[in-house]
C-alpha cells in the first residue's frame, strides 16, 4: 500500500471556481444593509414631497374650550362684565387707597408729574441733584422756587393795611418743640429751620402741611469764630470760593420745598464781598430769596442781593431778645410802630415756648388794630 506521504502532489485533483466569483457564498451583509437604508430615506423623502400633514401622522383630537368656563362663574362675569370683589379687611384695613396704574405705561396714580408737587410738597422739577443730596434750582421752564414756595397772605391786604412778618428760627432741632410751634403759630407766620435736626424731612413736611411758608438758615461766621460757632458746615472767609459752595450744597440738601434763606450769624461774612457774592450769585442763580436778619450794619446783602436779582428783605426787629411775656409784648408794639409807619415791618423770633405762646396771643387782636400778618416772602423784593 503506498504511503500518501509519498504521493506526488501533482497527482490530486482540484476544485474548478468559476470565473468571476470570489471564494465566499452569498452577497456580502455590508451591501444589504446598505440597500435596506437607501429604501427607508427614499420613502420618508417620498412621503413629505407627497403627503400634506403638518402634525407628522401623529393623533390629534378637537376639544371645545367653551365648556370650561361654564364650571367658574367668577371667569363668566369677568369676561361678559365688570365684577365685584370683596377685599378682607384683614388684608386690606378701611381707608386705604388702591395705587392704580395707567395700561399705557404711566406712572402709579400717587406720583406726581414732575411739575407739580410731591408727597413731601417740593416740585421735582425744582430739584437738582448733587452729591449731597437734592438741591433748589430753577425749572426747566424758568419757574424759581422762590415763586413756587412762597405762600401768599390768608387774606389779600387792603390798600394802606400795614403788614407784618413774623420770622421764627431755629426750628428742626428739637421734634417734638418744633412740632408744638408748628401747630401753634398762626399760618402766615414764616419758619425758618436750622439743617441739623434728625427729622427734618418729616418736620418740615408738617409745616408745609400746616400752610406756612418755609426758609432754610444757613451759618456763616460771625467775628469771633470760632467762639461763637454757629454750627457745622459754616461759611467761613478766606477759604476758596469751591470750598464754601460745597458747604452750602451740603446745607441745601437738609430738606426741600424752602422759597429761600436767612443767615445765622456771619457779620465778618456777609461783610466780605470776596467771600459772599459767590454764595449770593449762586442763589440767585437757583431762584432763591434771602433774607438778612438785621444782626450786622456791615453787611453787603440788600447789594448783592440786587445785583443778582435775588429777592431780598430784612428784618427790621428782634422780638425775643429778653425772652419773657412782656418784653416780647413791648417789642411787638414797636414793630406794629414801624409797621403803621414804613407801611410794613419784619419781626424775628426763637421758638422758645415763651416766644411762641406770646405771639400767638397777640396774633388773634391784629386785625381789630388795622394791621396784618403776612408770610416774610410777601415783603421781599
Amino acid at each position: 500500500m503506498a504511503n500518501d506521504l509519498g504521493t506526488p502532489l501533482t497527482g490530486r485533483k482540484r476544485k474548478s471556481v468559476p470565473e468571476g466569483a470570489s471564494g465566499r457564498r452569498g452577497l456580502p451583509l455590508a451591501r444589504g444593509l446598505f440597500a435596506i437604508i437607501a429604501i427607508i430615506i427614499v420613502g420618508f423623502a417620498a412621503r413629505i414631497a407627497l403627503v400634506d400633514d403638518p402634525n407628522g401622522g401623529r393623533p390629534t383630537q378637537e376639544a371645545a374650550i367653551t365648556s370650561s368656563q361654564n364650571g367658574n362663574s367668577v371667569a363668566n362675569s369677568v369676561a361678559t362684565g365688570p365684577v365685584t370683589i370683596t377685599a378682607d379687611p384683614g388684608q386690606f384695613p378701611a381707608g386705604s387707597t388702591i395705587i392704580t396704574v395707567d395700561n399705557s405705561g404711566g406712572a402709579p396714580a400717587n406720583v406726581s408729574p414732575s411739575g407739580l408737587p410731591a408727597a413731601n410738597g417740593t416740585i421735582p422739577d425744582l430739584s437738582e441733584e448733587t452729591a449731597e443730596g437734592p438741591i433748589p434750582r430753577i425749572s426747566p421752564t424758568g419757574q424759581t422756587p422762590f415763586a413756587a414756595y412762597s405762600r401768599a397772605p390768608t387774606v389779600a391786604p387792603a390798600p394802606g393795611t400795614g403788614q407784618i412778618a413774623l420770622i421764627v428760627t431755629g426750628l428742626g432741632i428739637n421734634e417734638q418743640g418744633s412740632l408744638d410751634a408748628i401747630d401753634a403759630l398762626p399760618e402766615d407766620v414764616t419758619l425758618a429751620f436750622a439743617p441739623y435736626g434728625k427729622t427734618l424731612q418729616s418736620t418740615v413736611a408738617a409745616a408745609r402741611a400746616g400752610g406756612h411758608e418755609v426758609f432754610l438758615e444757613i451759618p456763616l461766621e460771625p467775628f469771633d469764630y470760632p467762639q461763637n460757632d454757629p454750627g457745622p458746615q459754616t461759611l467761613l472767609t478766606g477759604e476758596p470760593p469751591r470750598a464754601n459752595l460745597d458747604k452750602l450744597f451740603w446745607l441745601m440738601a437738609r430738606f426741600g420745598g424752602y422759597a429761600g434763606v436767612i443767615n445765622n450769624m456771619g457779620a465778618r461774612f456777609t461783610a466780605s464781598a470776596a467771600d459772599f457774592s459767590p454764595v449770593m450769585e449762586e442763589l440767585g442763580a437757583r431762584g432763591l430769596g434771602y433774607v438778612d436778619d438785621g444782626s450786622s450794619n456791615r453787611s453787603l446783602a440788600p447789594q448783592l442781593a440786587a445785583g443778582n436779582k435775588v429777592p431780598f428783605s430784612r428784618v427790621d426787629m428782634v422780638i425775643d431778645n429778653n425772652p419773657a411775656r412782656d418784653p416780647i409784648q413791648a417789642a411787638l408794639a414797636s414793630l406794629e410802630i414801624k409797621a403803621r409807619q414804613n407801611g410794613s415791618a419784619i419781626g424775628i423770633l426763637s421758638a422758645l415756648p415763651i416766644s411762641v405762646q406770646t405771639v400767638t396771643e397777640w396774633a388773634r387782636a391784629l386785625d381789630s388794630k388795622g394791621l396784618m400778618l403776612v408770610p416774610a416772602s410777601a415783603l421781599m423784593k
